[in-house]
């Protein structure tokens, strides 16, 4: 037990100063995340990095020699170009998987200027508008991007969902329409995944695609869009066969959203921001090559592109790094209660960190890090709230990561759907009974 006086930052290892974990939005009255200047031996580049000795250090796959050179020159690259973006003023401070509207025109504005400035698409090929280099070239930007508090890229589910499933299953018609307008920040997308009867249970969705007039007509609703209402595009998942139950009747779309038939409706978060909408779709008429993979087999391409949305990684990693100290230097020391829990939380946050380190590249363990990641954004928002007192209800720096906490355990799949998940495939334990039939309309899918 720590006693009176006692500085618990510095019981952080790897004290790294993180801002919140979800930053402030513009127009609010929290601080803004602080990019400021400190000089290294490489010259002027932007903290937080991490100081000598930090496992996290430049750190990456291992590689020959030379492949670990040309890394650190391109970190280095990296680190200028980031240094110079913040200075300008191009740079968009990170705000997580979800980019908050009042960010758009901020975020567009730093994909084109990545775009322009060749760190956009690393890994991608150079015929889609990519710079053809390796993945762990893509990594060593998110890794500097999570040091210097700076968004990756502009969309989430444009740059790693919706591309992720074109360069994987999309035609090269596909490929050549979409990608480099994606890249640079000239399509911004959404995704049409969940449903209000079919969220974490994704397989039991009853939006339809019918076949019309050579294409499709789409009819239905989907719910917890993100960005839905500044969109261009999104990607959308569909019934085409609704005779045959569960996920093996569903295909993959591209939709244009400006098309007739297509509503968006935003919903306020408890948090005052609306991040996620509420999207109808009325005889919607989508064309032939709308479809992306086979037809009936949007599953696969689905389960491609959400692996990628639970893996964490090494930028979870960094980013957790810096909230754990910012966590410890919020709480005051002079409260055994206070402080008993915050050595609960660093334990298991620096728990979390080894795991999100080992786990890196393996995206079966996604859902064990999205589950653990959850968890502990709970614990440390009602952490960091307790620590204001009666301050607390008053609104400040710790209110919004406190509000919007609870989401996080059911974004990106459930933390029930996680756990069915490590159990069944992790743990090899038997798989959870299925419903024998599946909720739909009169005499399809229903016990007679």
């Amino acid at each position: 037990m720590t006693g009176p006086g006692v500085n618990l930052r510095s019981l952080v290892p790897r004290d790294i100063g993180i801002p919140p974990c979800c930053p402030p939005r513009p127009g609010s009255n929290l601080p803004q995340p602080n990019h400021s200047r400190h000089p290294s031996t490489t010259g002027a580049v932007l903290t937080p990095t991490p100081p000598a000795g930090s496992h996290l250090r430049g750190r990456g796959t291992v590689q020959p020699n030379g492949a670990i050179g040309e890394l650190e020159a391109f970190r280095e690259r990296v680190r200028h170009f980031l240094s110079r973006s913040i200075d300008s003023g191009i740079a968009c401070p990170a705000f997580g998987t979800i980019m908050p509207p009042a960010f758009g025109d901020r975020a567009r504005a730093w994909q084109a200027h990545c775009f322009e400035h060749g760190f956009a698409g690393l890994h991608w090929p150079r015929q889609y508008g990519g710079q053809g280099l390796s993945r762990d070239h893509t990594n060593v930007w998110g890794e500097e991007c999570a040091r210097h508090d700076v968004a990756p890229y502009m969309n989430f589910q444009g740059i790693i969902l919706a591309a992720g499933a074109i360069l994987r299953f999309g035609t090269e018609d596909h490929k050549q329409r979409y990608l480099r307008p994606t890249l640079s920040g000239e399509i911004l997308w959404c995704q049409l995944f969940s449903e209000p009867d079919a969220g974490s249970d994704l397989a039991s969705l009853q939006t339809r695609a019918e076949p019309h007039s050579g294409g499709w007509r789409v009819t239905g609703q989907k719910v917890w869009t993100s960005t839905a209402q500044l969109a261009q595009q999104a990607i959308l998942l569909a019934r085409t066969d609704p005779d045959t139950p569960g996920s093996r009747g569903i295909s993959f779309f591209c939709v244009d959203m400006d098309t007739p038939g297509i509503e968006v409706r935003p919903l306020v978060q408890m948090t005052g921001d609306s991040e996620f909408c509420e999207v109808f779709l009325d005889d919607v008429q989508l064309p032939p090559d709308s479809l992306i993979g086979p037809l009936h087999g949007g599953w696969k391409v689905a389960m491609s592109v959400l692996a990628d949305e639970r893996s964490a990684g090494r930028v979870g990693a960094i980013n957790l790094e810096r909230r754990l100290a910012v966590l410890a230097g919020g709480v005051p020391g002079d409260d055994p209660v206070l402080t008993d829990r915050l050595m609960r939380a660093l334990t298991e946050g620096g728990a979390l960190v080894q795991m999100m380190i080992r786990s890196d590249g393996d995206l079966s363990l996604g859902p064990l890090t999205k589950l653990a990641a959850s968890d502990f954004g709970a614990v440390a928002a009602e952490l960091g709230l307790d620590a204001r007192g009666p301050d607390a209800m008053i609104n400040g720096e710790a209110t919004e990561p406190f509000l919007y906490a609870p989401g996080m355990k059911l974004g990106g799949g459930t933390s029930e759907i996680q756990r069915n998940l490590i159990g069944e495939r992790l743990l090899g334990l038997p798989r959870e009974p299925r419903p024998r039939f599946l909720p739909g309309p009169p005499n399809k899918g229903r016990a007679p």
